[in-house]
């Protein structure tokens, strides 16, 4: 069973299973098991911060390939990407953080 069934399509009101929440995102599992509640938000968080991530990445690359030997845009460019990048690699440590705390330390139950 998925945490969640489908990010994108909505699903009728009350066709989630017992173990699951019916949101506006779908049907998010409550179930300690597979992660639960704070799991399906973490993957969704996560998820978001990468494509928002990759969109920024793309966007600094477009403004450095256009900047045309423009000082000023190939800096602005350079720093999107730099801030990207950061910010990708910030999330990537918090995932590394929390399963070190969470799973290897307190050996929380489907954390």
């Amino acid at each position: 069973m998925s945490l969640i069934k489908s990010a994108m399509a909505a699903s009728p009101q009350g066709s989630c299973s017992t173990n699951e929440i019916d949101t506006a995102l779908g049907c998010i599992s409550t179930d300690v098991g597979s992660g639960g509640f704070v799991g399906s938000i973490l993957q969704l968080a996560i998820g978001l911060g990468g494509g928002i991530a990759l969109l920024l990445i793309l966007y600094g690359t477009f403004i450095v390939t256009t900047s045309a030997g423009n000082p000023d845009k190939l800096n602005q460019g350079k720093e999107i990407i730099g801030s990207a990048i950061s910010g990708l690699l910030f999330i990537i440590l918090s995932i590394v953080l929390l399963n070190l705390i969470g799973v290897k330390i307190l050996a929380i139950p489907g954390f």
